[in-house]
């Protein structure tokens, strides 16, 4: 259910309905950046006036004080609220909570690295309000500071993604968006334990609007994601939204099984025809192993998909809440 905040009308003294807007930040171990972002997103509330906020951090089993530092924020400032995980249940775990925790009219999702810049909200804002789209996302027209090999294999995925599944999903394309109640209710409808959020923001459908920038560097710190964390959720983006690698199991089975039985029929002729049609020991053996190989490629795609069915089967939380403070305390 929406929930707007009532405010006075200093003109004509009636009661008028002000917009909330949701800010979700999931944290992992950044302390030294929280300050900074809280004081960004304070000077945006001040310039949106007309918009009421509330700020919503998870701390997703942070090793540093980042929830030493959210906790100092929950007390100084009334639109704070968080949720601290009992163990470290990645950033889709954390996005899913924080959403769930918010109870604006518009949610936005933007990371605390100061990487999303959040001095977009207001366009963004105005996109949902004047131009009626459903949802305003972020996405980087270049990748300036990352590692070349890691900028390279990032855009195949991309490239790889269109090919694959039906789902779109923008080249570039961030977390950082803001979106209507809606639409968030519309992800929130989706009880995957498997989630990559940037293919559940494309299924759901409604409009969006795309705002580019350039890539910026972190403000502090180091990124928690390596190369391996990163190949390992493309491969849980492509099983989760295209079935097309087990269709190119099935279409590599039977092209093999076609050259097989092509090669016994050639075999048969030659040595009918002009006898002695073995070729060797060694090109056996390297025969016998490139179609080992391709069973085990297609096994290990087989496996991938029973593993997500079987992680989907045993219904375990998508994470475990420690503590929280949602306000309801400080009203006591």
């Amino acid at each position: 259910m929406n929930q707007s905040v009532e405010s006075q009308n200093d003109l004509n003294g009636e009661l008028i309905k002000k917009d909330c807007i949701s800010v979700v930040v999931p944290c992992y171990n950044e302390g030294e950046l929280l300050l900074v972002l809280h004081n960004k997103l304070c000077e945006i509330a001040q310039l949106m006036a007309e918009v009421d906020f509330e700020y919503i951090f998870v701390d997703d089993g942070s090793k540093d004080n980042t929830i030493t530092v959210i906790k100092s924020l929950y007390e100084k400032d009334s639109r704070v609220k968080y949720i601290s995980f009992s163990r470290n249940f990645g950033k889709e775990a954390a996005m899913l909570s924080g959403m769930q925790m918010a109870k604006g009219d518009f949610v936005a999702i933007i990371d605390a690295d100061m990487q999303d810049p959040p001095t977009m909200i207001p366009e963004m804002y105005k996109g949902i309000k004047e131009e009626g789209y459903d949802c305003v996302a972020a996405r980087r027209i270049n990748r300036i500071g990352e590692p070349k090999l890691r900028s390279f294999f990032a855009r195949q995925f991309y490239k790889l993604m269109r090919i694959l599944s039906k789902t779109e999903i923008v080249d570039g394309a961030r977390d950082f968006r803001l979106m209507t109640r809606q639409m968030t209710d519309a992800i929130l409808s989706v009880c995957e334990y498997n989630r990559f959020s940037k293919g559940i923001f494309s299924w759901v459908g409604f409009n969006t609007k795309w705002l580019e920038y350039e890539n910026i560097e972190r403000a502090g710190g180091r990124s928690k994601w390596s190369f391996w964390k990163l190949f390992l959720y493309s491969i849980d983006g492509i099983v989760a939204f295209s079935t097309a690698p087990l269709a190119l199991s099935s279409l590599l089975g039977i092209f093999f099984c076609a050259i097989a039985f092509i090669s016994i029929v050639i075999t048969i002729i030659r040595q009918l025809v002009w006898g002695g049609s073995a070729y060797g020991w060694s090109s056996l053996v390297c025969i016998i192993l490139f179609l080992a190989g391709i069973q085990l490629f297609c096994i290990g795609i087989l496996g991938q998909y029973l593993s997500k069915t079987y992680l989907e089967t045993k219904k375990r939380p998508v994470y475990i809440v420690k503590e929280k403070g949602d306000g309801s305390d400080k009203s006591k």
